[in-house]
C-alpha cells in the first residue's frame, strides 16, 4: 500500500470532504473529527461522492441521485445504488491526514 497526503486536520473540518486525485479517485470524509475515506465515484451515476452531502447518521448521500453509503463500510443503503463503495484505509500523523492506496494508484 502507498500511503498519500491529503491535508492538514485543520484544513477538512467536521461535515467537509476532499477529493484525492489517485487512480481511481477517493473521497475523504470528517465525520465529526473521524475521517473516513470512499472511492469517489457513486457507483449508481459516476458522481463525485467529495461533492455528496455527509449526513448526522455517518453516511454520505450522492450529489445526483441521493444514494446513501456507509462512511465506515462503505456499503450502498439506499437505492438507486445497489453497490458498495470501495473503502482505504486513513492515518493522522502529526496533525496531517494521509490515506492508503494501492501500489502504484498515486497520480
Amino acid at each position: 500500500m502507498e500511503k498519500i497526503h491529503v491535508c492538514s486536520t485543520a484544513d477538512l473540518s467536521p461535515g467537509e470532504s476532499r477529493r484525492v486525485d489517485t487512480s481511481p479517485a477517493v473521497a475523504v470524509f470528517n465525520h465529526d473529527g473521524s475521517y473516513y475515506a470512499l472511492a469517489d465515484l457513486c457507483t449508481h451515476g459516476n458522481a463525485s461522492m467529495s461533492e455528496g452531502y455527509i449526513e448526522d447518521d455517518c453516511t454520505v448521500e450522492c450529489p445526483i441521485h441521493t444514494a446513501r453509503f456507509c462512511l465506515k463500510t462503505g456499503k450502498a443503503l439506499t437505492q438507486p445504488a445497489n453497490e458498495d463503495l470501495a473503502t482505504f484505509d486513513v492515518l493522522v500523523e502529526d496533525d496531517e491526514i494521509y490515506v492508503m492506496v494501492p501500489e502504484g494508484a498515486a497520480a
